[in-house]
């Protein structure tokens, strides 16, 4: 009976483990997404005023999430790691029940946006984590350790910094992953075509008579009698949703452009601003220079897309100099397009080339040699539009880099406390 008590209590320890740090990470690739989903929560629960704690939220939830999973991963701290994965889960089941039952948010976004849940899902999720929890916290003492008392504080500790410096990476530039549509290789009308053969929204169709109300489907609605009186109607099952719904882009003559910007020959260089009166302006002189190369070089061009008014796009031009075009979109739009205000997308035909943080503009050489590269992408038939780059590796030794700088340290502490301990079992005997 212990044994199997053990092998169950180390089996949800793995599991709490492996979710808190899973989704500690894809929180922390996306600081951005994960501030504007907490600025969801606030204003559902009437705390709007609370929005400038968004990123400080984001950081800090991202953070402790993540070094609760290493602590219980490793089993450091056991009795007040337990504790506080319990107090947690309890307080996300709760949450999440109201979510599931009122419906104040689509998505409770827990996994940010690389594994979308629905609410009830989410609460689904959230009970068995409970469950698992309550086993580790009263069997904790089954739970083995990794490392002795003398340097357990290490891992709280470096867990935690660790985590907030990858959150800050990732906002400061761009998400190391693009968990959204827009990705690079993606292209933009591809992804937002509805298939003949698509599956449609169904519905059903409420009608009332003598009191009395009842739901039909379409084909055997009471269209001929005239004692049904129609009431309101159902949606049932929704039909097929493509990845991006909507992409409009308004000139100064409030014409939508869209169309013509993602299939014009030309290499479009956008500048996404969704608030632009909240853009850095220090890089505003870099972006110039990119605009007069695209003026001065053949195959290019130059827009601007803002959510901003006309009076804070004639402010920026006055503070900053910009002479180029401006288009309006919708912020919304725009910043899930690019984590950056502003940041910089290279377009091609409709297909994204290239995305930049104005921490990490590019030079005109660079943006010469994507659009250079184009015929090197492969498409692949379908209606998301994608289209694979000739290589990875790039990205691929980024994360060697980070899983190294994470997992070395933790590593030498280890070898550090199993020899200072055999040492020390040596000596007394």
């Amino acid at each position: 009976m212990n044994k199997y008590l053990k092998i169950t209590t180390e089996f949800c320890r793995i599991l709490i483990g492996a979710v808190f740090i899973f989704s500690g990470t894809v929180k922390a690739i996306d600081p951005t997404g994960s501030a504007i989903k907490i600025g969801e929560y606030l204003e559902s629960f009437g705390m709007g005023s609370f929005s400038w704690t968004e990123m400080l939220l984001s950081f800090n939830l991202s953070a402790i999430e993540f070094a609760l999973g290493v602590c219980l991963l490793f089993a450091v701290y056991r009795k007040w790691v337990t504790l506080g994965v319990l107090i947690f889960m309890g307080i996300m089941t709760c949450v999440t029940l109201y979510l599931a039952l009122y419906n104040p948010v689509a998505d409770c976004g827990c996994f940010g946006d690389a594994l979308i849940l629905t609410n009830w899902q989410t609460f689904y999720k959230n009970v068995i984590l409970m469950a698992a929890a309550v086993v580790v916290f009263f069997f904790r003492r089954d739970l083995t350790p990794f490392y002795t008392q003398k340097v357990q504080w290490f891992v709280p500790v470096f867990a935690y910094f660790f985590c907030i410096g990858f959150c800050y990476w990732n906002y400061a530039h761009l998400p190391i992953v693009d968990f959204r549509p827009y990705k690079v290789g993606r292209n933009i009308s591809k992804m937002m075509e509805i298939p003949a053969d698509a599956p449609q929204d169904e519905y059903s169709f409420i009608y009332e008579k003598d009191g009395v109300r009842k739901e039909f489907a379409l084909d055997n609605l009471p269209s001929g009698d005239s004692t049904w009186t129609y009431v309101d109607a159902k949606l049932v099952k929704p039909g097929f949703i493509p990845q991006i719904s909507s992409f409009e882009l308004y000139d100064a003559e409030n014409e939508n452009v869209a169309d013509q910007i993602l299939h014009r020959p030309e290499a479009v260089l956008l500048l996404v601003a969704p608030r632009i009166e909240e853009a850095s302006e220090k890089h505003a002189t870099r972006i110039n220079n990119l605009h007069d190369f695209t003026q001065e070089t053949d195959g290019f061009v130059f827009y601007c897309a803002t959510g901003s008014s006309e009076q804070d796009i004639a402010a920026w031009r006055k503070d900053t100099g910009a002479d180029y075009p401006f288009l309006v979109a919708d912020d919304v739009t725009l910043k899930t397009m690019i984590r950056a205000n502003p940041g910089l997308v290279l377009l091609k035909e409709g297909t994204i080339l290239g995305k930049w943080h104005h921490n990490d503009m590019p030079e005109p050489e660079e943006l010469s040699l994507a659009v250079s590269d184009y015929q090197s992408y492969v498409y692949k038939s379908g209606n998301d539009g994608k289209w694979i780059p000739a290589s990875f590796s790039q990205k691929d030794r980024f994360w060697l880099y980070i899983v190294s700088a994470f997992a070395v340290p933790l590593l030498l502490i280890w070898l550090y406390d199993f020899f200072r301990n055999r040492a020390l079992k040596k000596n007394k005997l």
